[in-house]
């Protein structure tokens, strides 16, 4: 599977467990400890999802790819500016990058 695939797969996913709790759970019956306990379950799915596609290669874990030199930018690129959209775009545009630069 390619890069695509594992972000198509994973922003479905992401998707789905947010819709779901929200779509077909009655909220207004949940405390607001669950409500809150509740909106962290995206937040720790995504790197579940994601760890396999940054550090795993041809099934061997590697630290020393491409992928995980973009994550490192996107992780110093969301450190700082604490905002999504400018964390994707550093990611995306710091792989693109290193592709056609090495």
């Amino acid at each position: 599977m390619n890069i695509w695939t594992y972000t198509i797969i994973i922003g479905v996913l992401t998707f789905l467990s947010r819709y779901v709790v929200t779509a077909y759970a009655n909220t207004k019956t949940y405390s607001e400890t669950t409500k809150k306990v509740l909106s962290y379950v995206p937040s720790a799915v995504f790197p579940s999802l994601i760890f396999p596609a940054v550090f795993y290669h041809n099934t061997n874990f590697e630290i020393y790819n491409y992928e995980v030199l973009a994550f490192v930018f996107a992780l110093i690129a969301a450190y700082f500016s604490k905002n999504i959209l400018v964390t994707v775009i550093v990611g995306l545009l710091s792989y693109i990058a290193i592709i056609f630069m090495i």
